[in-house]
């Protein structure tokens, strides 16, 4: 690998820091649920909605809040409740995706006892969760509950001039409407096209123009 590519690479990692977290109306209650830590209303706090909604930058948000220990719900199986108890805080991303029912019924009532909390995010809520333990459905009854919605144009937009404005950037609006209709509608995806446009702009010592934009667009995959 190239030094070129070495640095085109790292500069696509997302800003997860909750300066970058804009509030809207999709993701407000969400926000402030998890603002309320540690006084939540119950210790189990799940966010659900749909992929780009801004479940996983919340989490990350409440990670710098709690130093909550971050894990993947496939990967519960394979921790030790004792080294999972020890931070008092966990975050378990993808809940509803190949859990362990019963590593997570053991956590959740471990947490609870302990004074502790656990973040859940899902694509749903944990109702219409496939699960075969009576006892977690149960449990997962008296969770906190935040939907997130998939962010509107406005959102984005407001994200996607920041991000540029964090590189002090002027760009034309015309360009980020053009932008806007041809991404995903996540976070993660305008970190990774603006990102991609500043290092190309850099490059040919020029600015963000439109024929720039359509050509990383499409060696990016997105035209």
């Amino acid at each position: 690998m190239t030094s070129k590519q070495l640095v085109f690479d790292l500069s696509l990692k997302p800003a997860y820091g909750r300066e970058n977290f804009l509030v809207a109306p999709s993701n407000e209650e969400a926000e402030t649920l998890v603002s309320l830590w540690p006084n939540w209303p119950t210790h189990v706090l799940c966010l659900f909605g749909p992929k780009g909604s801004g479940k996983t930058h919340l989490a990350h948000v409440w990670q710098e809040m709690s130093g909550a220990l971050y894990l993947k719900g496939s990967d519960l199986i394979n921790r030790d409740l004792k080294e999972l108890l020890v931070r008092q805080a966990v975050i378990l991303e993808d809940a509803d995706e190949g859990v362990n029912e019963v590593s997570l019924f053991h956590l959740f009532n471990a947490l609870g006892r302990e004074g502790g909390h656990l973040l859940l995010t899902a694509k749903s809520a944990p109702a219409s969760w496939k699960l075969a333990l009576p006892d977690l459905k149960s449990r997962l009854k008296t969770a906190t509950l935040a939907e997130l919605s998939a962010p509107d144009d406005t959102l984005l937009a407001a994200l996607m001039v920041k991000q540029f404005q964090d590189r002090q950037i002027q760009i034309d609006p015309k360009i980020i409407t053009f932008l806007i209709k041809r991404i995903e509608r996540s976070f993660e995806s305008i970190v990774e096209v603006v990102s991609a446009l500043d290092r190309a702009a850099l490059e040919e010592k020029g600015r963000i123009s439109m024929p720039l934009v359509k050509r990383v667009l499409g060696d990016l995959g997105k035209l």
